[in-house]
């Protein structure tokens, strides 16, 4: 952002006690609740999918390319500019532009989850994946309108607070997604016969289904962040100009060919995580991990250390820089990689599963709250929802793809060599936080130094 150099000696100025109090701020306890819809739907169309999937006796190769429909969120800068600029019939005047889009993504992220409930995989495999991209398709709307409210509703300084509490109900959700899902199929299990059964499954998304409330009434409850007046467009090729053309050219013209550098390291920072994140629960049902335990795993010691990655990344990031906070984070997740390569040669091992998904978490925290601020001032708050889509649609392009091929791999090399695999992919992405952190100093100079 254009105040950038300003932010930064502003954030070096706070006492520690003015820096923690930004977390109890109105907008950053909304942000919490927001993230925790939009976290919510991502893991159930992904991770906790491919658990279900795999009960259910589904190909590991199947599940890899299943996963595929998380692409939805990789294409979202396709109509991101329609959710930046459209203003929606009816919902606009009651809402605003942000809170109807958001609103309007939200029912269809309840309405797929409620279709995928009320299907059996074994049964009907294609209509569940046609409601997970239903499910998907909405998650990835709410994202592009809940990324440019959240951008808009505080000055750049607080940017860094606002992505921690984000990434905290984010995690929160992705734990209820994941742990809770589990738990609730556990306890349903308990009380029938057999090791599958479609009806636990159905209770929990409808749960899951439900528990999209918190979005909804935090969406209905909170303001309209105050935007810039848009210019009319006196036709339709001045409209598409301002709407399609102008956000990417804004980029380019601020950045240059350093664009190319800062797009590259967008779209490879989290290939370590999201390649081997498709793997990671058929990998926990073929070592013969319960629901209940992974669930209880997950819950106890996932979510302390994703609080605490979370909330440590946030600080951190204001204190010493997010550049500093992104290179951290990005050998901490390529490290967490090979602790589960270890633990694959260790079969049914519940203390190690503790001390892999503990670690893991702690480093996915700290890598996503710098790297969700580092995006956020890469934006104009013109373009902000537009910009935002297209730089966190790069992030999950090609590991998303990549990440389909996940389960020939597993087939054919196992799951070590997967895993030691992913972490290496992690190794291009130290070069690039280093080239572009010269790049990131460069533009937050103040122009008497440039």
């Amino acid at each position: 952002m254009a105040d950038s150099a300003t932010s930064t000696d502003t954030l070096a100025r706070r006492s520690w006690g003015e820096t923690f109090r930004v977390y109890t701020e109105p907008a950053s306890l909304r942000m919490l609740a927001l993230g925790f819809s939009a976290g919510l739907p991502f893991l159930l169309v992904m991770g906790t999918l491919s658990f279900w999937l795999r009960k259910a006796g589904i190909e590991r190769a199947t599940i890899g390319f299943i996963s595929w429909v998380g692409l939805a969120y990789a294409f979202k800068w396709v109509w991101s500019p329609l959710v930046d600029r459209l203003p929606l019939p009816g919902l606009y005047r009651l809402l605003g532009r942000r809170r109807s889009w958001l609103l309007l993504a939200q029912c269809m992220v309840i309405g797929g989850l409620l279709g995928m409930a009320f299907t059996d995989p074994q049964q009907h495999l294609n209509t569940m994946v046609a409601f997970a991209v239903l499910t998907a398709f909405g998650s990835a709307t709410q994202d592009i309108a809940l990324d440019a409210y959240r951008i808009e509703s505080a000055s750049s300084d607080k940017q860094a607070a606002l992505a921690a509490t984000y990434q905290t109900g984010y995690r929160i959700a992705m734990i209820w997604a994941g742990a809770g899902v589990l738990w609730l199929v556990a306890a349903a299990l308990q009380s029938g016969a057999g090791d599958y059964q479609p009806q636990a499954w159905r209770m929990a998304y409808c749960v899951m289904a439900a528990s999209m409330a918190v979005g909804l009434l935090t969406v209905l409850l909170s303001p309209e962040p105050q935007a810039k007046a848009l210019p009319a467009a006196r036709n339709a090729q001045e409209w598409l100009q301002s709407t399609l053309v102008a956000p990417f050219a804004d980029f380019l013209q601020r950045y240059g060919w350093h664009a190319a550098l800062i797009l590259a390291l967008i779209a490879v920072y989290r290939i370590s995580d999201v390649v081997m994140g498709i793997m990671a629960n058929p990998f926990y049902v073929d070592m013969g991990y319960t629901e209940a335990e992974v669930a209880s795993v997950s819950k106890v010691f996932g979510v302390i250390m994703t609080l605490a990655g979370a909330f440590v990344g946030g600080i951190i990031s204001m204190r010493i820089g997010v550049m500093r906070v992104l290179m951290l984070g990005a050998v901490l997740s390529a490290a967490s990689n090979l602790l589960f390569a270890w633990l694959s040669t260790r079969g049914h091992d519940l203390t190690g599963l503790i001390v892999v998904v503990s670690a893991d978490n702690l480093a996915g925290g700290i890598a996503s709250a710098a790297f969700i601020a580092y995006l956020s001032s890469l934006t104009n708050v013109n373009y902000s929802a537009t910009q935002y889509a297209l730089f966190s649609s790069m992030m999950v392009l090609l590991p998303k793809w990549i990440a389909g091929f996940s389960g020939l791999y597993v087939d054919h090399f196992g799951y070590a060599q997967f895993f030691v695999s992913t972490a290496l992919l992690g190794l291009p992405v130290l070069v690039l936080v280093w080239l572009a952190s010269r790049v990131h100093a460069a533009h937050s100079a103040p122009p008497e130094k440039q």
